[in-house]
């Protein structure tokens, strides 16, 4: 079976492009999902484009990333902040996490400043724009591959 690049999203990112353009944009969810689909098919490998509202579901996902998964790039929103659960279950995963923020969390309020998910990441990008889960994906790929770091 072949491994896949999962895309994990937190919640309210099915909002994307609606939710805050000011901030977040006006692509949204299904956009950045074509756009990763195009790079992946481009790098070779697959991916796994995900999004819930609710935290169980994504540490589920995380699991099932232990089993097929090469790599996760995840935007977990607000549960970046929040949530030692998706931390502790990220810390289950052997492969490269890339944490992917929309915005740039360090030109916000104080309370994004801080990421429990960043203590397991690989690689953080944050204030890219939506750009910046290519970023993640490629990065995934590139210490997959044996290429040089």
């Amino acid at each position: 079976m072949p491994k896949h690049v999962y895309i994990l999203n937190g919640p309210n990112l099915n909002l994307l492009g609606k939710r805050q353009p000011h901030i977040y944009g006006h692509e949204t969810l299904a956009d950045v999902e074509r756009d990763c689909a195009a790079l992946a098919a481009e790098l070779g490998t697959q991916i796994r484009f995900l999004q819930s509202n609710h935290e169980g579901q994504i540490i589920d996902w995380i699991h099932e990333a232990r089993e097929d998964g090469l790599g996760i790039v995840i935007n977990p929103a607000a549960y970046t902040h929040t949530s030692v659960a998706i931390l502790d279950a990220l810390n289950t995963f052997e492969g490269p996490v890339i944490e992917i923020h929309i915005s740039n969390v360090h030109k916000r309020e104080p309370f994004r400043h801080h990421s429990y998910v960043s203590l397991r990441s690989d690689g953080v990008i944050a204030g890219c724009g939506t750009q910046g889960y290519q970023f993640g994906l490629r990065r995934v790929v590139t210490l997959t591959s044996g290429a040089s770091a």
